[in-house]
């Protein structure tokens, strides 16, 4: 059985917490899409990490952990994770890597750098991590692919030729940056070779085989739907689609195989980076939630960021969970709002003087005001917490209020940072 675990609104919704939880009862994990761009934190036994490429089920030595084809891979990153999760007493996970991935190279991440000072108070808030690059080269047929690496060095040097004179061509005349050269973009490429030399293979084909033999299976995404180019809130959104259904096609398996798709919610709202943020609170309000927020503060895992900070926004994650094709919501960090005397909730949008429950595009959430519907909190420390019927009324009331509001049945509530710190419904 295929599983797929997404998030429904920015990123940060507690994605690696609930791989994590669930790969305990798994036998592969794969991430399909995005980079190191995003991170997801994970706390158990063996300590608190912040992932960035690997899959959250490596802390399980029964798993099989796939880099997929989707992947925009940073084969130092990679390497790098490897050996920090190894140094802190992890076993060394069982990792394959997709020949088909495509890797993320130094110059990626250096025109991302540039980009983003070119337009300087008109950028998109990028982490700097290559992704935009690294897709626009995928999707423009002059990207390097895993498998490039294991054929002719004659071919490798010639795909290398082409690239260089395109790039130097924006290095030199658009950014006044050095120039690349062919023969240490060819010896770096060799470097990767080395490094993941063990691990590279068809992965689809295993996926497949792996089907048939009834295994089960996660597919962990990265970020949410908000920032999925199609349907996210474009321009300010990520290079490769955060969606349940490109899991078939960032894993290579086929899409009629996922049959649950956990989609993951925040008990309140975060995000990092630019864009629209509905229901966005400011000030002493903000700090006080983003201090208590998360798994010790609301900070991006990748880039360290404040994250900014709203209430709940049913409109975002009814939109969110219905683009992803929701079978089951997952409500993470519930425990944060024990200390609030009452919960705002953003129930609509009043845009031009018209309330709407429904998502729009970019242009109208821009002018969009949140309506709030205000709950009364609980005021009480929840974790520890098993059973939904033991928590407190008013949570119960919140929670439910939520899963009217979204249309999607919440069965999975997270009441803290550990993988036991779950409520099932």
């Amino acid at each position: 059985m295929v599983q797929a675990i997404v998030g429904a609104n920015w990123g940060d919704e507690g994605k690696g917490k609930i791989t994590d939880m669930l790969a305990e009862n798994a036998d592969i994990i794969v991430r399909f899409q995005g980079g190191a761009n995003a991170g997801h934190t994970i706390v158990n036994n063996y300590g608190k990490f912040a992932l960035h490429t690997l899959p959250s089920g490596v802390f399980y030595d029964h798993t099989t952990s796939i880099i997929g084809n989707g992947v925009a891979l940073n084969v130092p990153v990679l390497f790098k994770e490897i050996q920090d999760i190894i140094e802190k007493g992890v076993p060394a996970p069982k990792i394959l890597i997709s020949d088909r991935a495509q890797m993320v190279m130094p110059y990626h991440i250096d025109f991302d750098t540039y980009e983003e000072a070119r337009l300087a108070g008109k950028s998109y808030g990028s982490t700097k991590s290559g992704i935009a690059p690294f897709y626009s080269d995928k999707y423009a047929k002059i990207g390097f692919q895993v498998s490039e690496l294991f054929g002719p060095e004659e071919d490798l040097k010639e795909h290398i030729a082409k690239v260089c004179t395109l790039k130097n061509v924006m290095l030199k005349n658009l950014y006044n940056q050095p120039e690349i050269k062919e023969d240490e973009l060819f010896n770096t490429l060799m470097d990767y070779k080395k490094m993941i030399e063990p691990y590279v293979c068809d992965t689809s084909l295993f996926l497949w085989n792996a089907i048939k033999e009834g295994k089960t299976i996660l597919l962990e995404g990265q970020l949410g739907s908000m920032k999925d180019p199609d349907h996210g809130i474009y321009p300010m959104v990520t290079s490769s689609s955060t969606l349940a259904a490109y899991g078939a096609i960032g894993a290579g398996i086929p899409p009629y195989e996922i049959k649950k798709i956990v989609t993951v919610c925040k008990a309140y709202s975060s995000a990092v980076g630019a864009g629209a943020f509905v229901s966005e609170i400011f000030g002493d309000e903000a700090d006080e939630l983003r201090r208590r927020g998360g798994d010790g503060g609301e900070y991006g895992a990748t880039t360290g960021r404040p994250r900014r900070m709203g209430w709940f926004d049913c409109v975002a994650s009814k939109y969110g969970c219905r683009i992803q094709g929701t079978t089951d919501v997952a409500f993470t960090v519930l425990d944060v709002l024990g200390y609030l005397d009452e919960i705002p909730v953003c129930v609509g949008y009043e845009i031009d003087g018209k309330v709407t429950k429904d998502f729009p595009t970019t242009g109208l959430l821009e002018k969009a005001k949140p309506v709030l519907e205000t709950l009364p909190g609980w005021k009480c420390d929840i974790r520890g917490i098993k059973k939904y019927e033991e928590l407190p009324e008013n949570c119960r009331k919140y929670i439910e209020f939520i899963e009217k509001e979204i249309g999607f049945p919440i069965t999975m509530v997270s009441n803290g940072p550990g993988r036991e710190d779950i409520i099932y419904r």
